[in-house]
C-alpha cells in the first residue's frame, strides 16, 4: 500500500479464486495480502467501482474502472497520506473566527450591545423599555 492517496481493496480468498486470471494484472502483493490499489471507489451500488490509473505500455496514461460485486470485498483501507482529512474545510489557525464565550464566563444579558452606537436612537429606546419593565406597567405608569 504505497500509493499516496487512494484505497487498497482486499478480497475474500473465494473471490480471488472466482475472479481467477482476470484480476491478476490489477493485484499487488503486500504484507496484508493481495489487494487492488485504486485512486477512487464508489460503493453505492451492488458493484464496487474502482478507478485505477495505469500505463498503457507506450507511455500513455490509461484510466480503468474495475467493477466487482460487493460480496467479494473483505475490506477497504484508505491510504490518505495528508493530514487534511475530514468533513469540513480546513482553515489556517490565524483566520479561524473566535466566538464569544457562552456560559458562566460570558457577559451578562444586560450588558450594552456593540451593534448599537452609544447614544444612538436604539440606546434611548432600550432605556425606555427598561423603565417600563421596572414599573410593571406597559404604559409607564406605576402599578397601583
Amino acid at each position: 500500500m504505497n500509493e499516496a492517496n487512494g484505497y487498497a481493496v482486499f478480497f475474500f480468498p473465494q473471490a480471488l479464486e472466482a475472479l481467477g486470471e482476470a484480476v491478476q494484472p490489477y493485484l499487488q502483493q503486500g504484507p496484508a495480502g493481495p489487494h487492488v490499489l485504486c485512486g477512487a471507489i464508489d460503493t453505492s451500488g451492488s458493484l464496487i467501482e474502482m478507478t485505477l490509473r495505469g500505463d498503457a505500455g507506450d507511455g500513455k496514461l490509461v484510466v480503468l474502472e474495475l467493477m466487482v460485486p460487493v460480496s467479494m470485498v473483505r475490506m477497504i483501507v484508505s491510504t490518505q497520506s495528508d493530514e487534511v482529512f475530514g468533513f469540513r474545510p480546513r482553515l489556517p489557525v490565524d483566520i479561524i473566527p473566535v466566538l464569544p464565550a457562552v456560559g458562566p464566563t460570558a457577559e451578562p444579558a444586560t450588558a450594552a450591545t456593540a451593534s448599537i452606537p452609544e447614544g444612538g436612537a436604539g440606546a434611548q429606546a432600550g432605556k425606555a423599555s427598561t423603565a417600563d419593565a421596572s414599573t410593571g406597567d406597559a404604559g409607564g405608569k406605576p402599578a397601583a
